[in-house]
């Protein structure tokens, strides 16, 4: 048995996000499942560095498996490039120790949340940005944003329901870059909670939009009452981009 680390990217339209479903076989990890195992002719379990949401897309997805295969690491990948579906592509293949995990050993991630400040549509971007017709203050987006930063307790900045797993994060970056009517938003943590950058998002486009204040962040983040924070942005406007180990 050898064990193959694979870097991804998708496009996360069409599909039901990451995870394997037992109600469709349309997510990510079942298309290279059903493919894994039928190269393999066995049952093939891929492990991914995360569970992105259905919409959500992906250009730096890392993800593991262990496979009983002669095939080397390039033909594997060319295997997979040839049989999945053109959203879905195979940036690389490496043979590396069995005890690697893609999720299990993730230091950091980086996530871009794009947005396009215009009240027009935008028809070739759509699938990939939020388009916020109202006028942006970024300044104010920019000072809600440093309150993020840090290691605090995000329960009110997660869909997830409450349980005994730690909702205590460490956000290392929020940076806003802006060109022209496009704004991209890159996130670094050493890890995110269920919807957290979309609701980070939508908190941060109401600051911006001037429904709320920058200086309410702090009071929200010690609340931890998920009611408390913005509304969920749209998933198409967010994209894994680096997984770091």
């Amino acid at each position: 048995m050898r064990n193959f680390k694979m870097l991804l990217q998708y496009e996360g339209t069409r599909y039901q996000g990451w995870q394997k479903q037992t109600s469709t076989d349309n997510t990510i990890q079942g298309k290279l499942e059903a493919l894994l195992s039928r190269m393999c002719g066995q049952s093939i379990e891929v492990h991914g560095s995360g569970r992105t949401d259905a919409g959500v897309h992906a250009r730096g997805q890392v993800a593991n498996a262990h496979l009983d295969t002669r095939m080397s690491a390039e033909e594997i990948q060319d295997y997979m490039n040839r049989y999945l579906p053109e959203d879905i592509a195979v940036l690389s293949v490496e043979e590396v120790s069995l005890r690697f995990h893609s999720r299990l050993l993730v230091k950091s991630k980086t996530y871009c949340y794009q947005v396009i400040n215009s009240s027009l549509p935008h028809v070739f971007d759509r699938r990939y940005v939020w388009i916020v017709p109202e006028k942006l203050d970024v300044n104010a987006m920019e000072t809600a944003a440093g309150f993020l930063l840090g290691t605090h307790d995000f329960a009110a900045f997660t869909s997830a329901k409450k349980g005994k797993k730690s909702t205590v994060r460490k956000i290392s970056e929020i940076r806003i870059e802006n060109e022209g009517e496009k704004l991209s938003f890159y996130f670094s943590g050493d890890g995110f909670l269920f919807h957290m950058v979309r609701i980070i998002m939508g908190t941060l486009i109401e600051v911006g939009t001037g429904k709320r204040n920058p200086e309410e962040i702090p009071g929200i983040l010690l609340s931890r009452k998920r009611e408390l924070a913005g509304a969920l942005a749209p998933a198409r406007g967010l994209t894994l981009m680096e997984v770091r180990y």
